[in-house]
């Protein structure tokens, strides 16, 4: 299963902001890696820079690799509405981003390894694919044989998640995508309209 592997560290140094989460050691560098470190003198960036950064913190932050991202893309644009928010949508649809969201992982690679790991089931069927694409009103549980383990022990105690779009009940470990949540609900800050930009060239 591809994904990135590299250092998170360097990525979110790269991008100067933590994009996977809090990061002690980005908080100690919180300058552009690279041998000069802070003392480099950055040059201003072109159009198409700026533009391919918004494309890679995007991806970097979900999780996705460069082809998959594109099908999204392709797939946002043919739908109604503005592309930047579908496929924000899109990837906020992901079943390893709605996990994190959820609270059942403090990151979205640990969710990723929940699903991969066959610990979740959709719709009452075990599903292993993190990319999972979820449609309001399905159905997320946490296998019967899987609620005993250490990493699920104080799900019940997170409580129901903050976003509008998603339900919890701790009592019974299940939730719902309830549906696609709207742009201004979206927590990151994301420039989308840069990266519809990119691919229309």
């Amino acid at each position: 299963m591809a994904r990135y592997r590299g250092p998170k560290t360097k990525i979110s140094r790269k991008f100067g902001e933590s994009i996977h989460g809090f990061d002690k050691y980005f908080e100690r560098k919180k300058y552009p890696p690279g041998q000069h470190g802070n003392q480099r003198r950055r040059k201003v960036k072109s159009e198409y820079a700026t533009q391919l950064m918004e494309k890679q913190k995007m991806k970097y932050t979900y999780g996705v690799l460069e082809k998959p991202f594109r099908n999204l893309y392709d797939k946002a644009s043919r739908k109604k509405g503005i592309t930047g928010e579908n496929l924000l949508q899109l990837l906020e649809a992901r079943l390893d981003n709605t996990i994190f969201r959820m609270g059942l992982a403090n990151s979205r690679r640990f969710a990723r390894q929940m699903v991969s790991h066959k610990h979740i089931k959709v719709n009452g069927v075990v599903t292993n694919v993190p990319s999972y694409s979820l449609r309001p009103g399905d159905k997320i549980e946490i296998k019967v044989k899987s609620q005993g383990l250490v990493m699920f022990n104080e799900a019940p105690a997170l409580g129901a998640p903050v976003h509008k779009w998603l339900e919890w009940d701790g009592s019974s470990l299940t939730g719902t995508f309830v549906s696609y949540p709207e742009r201004e609900s979206i927590p990151e800050k994301f420039e989308e309209h840069l990266i519809v930009e990119l691919y229309s060239k």
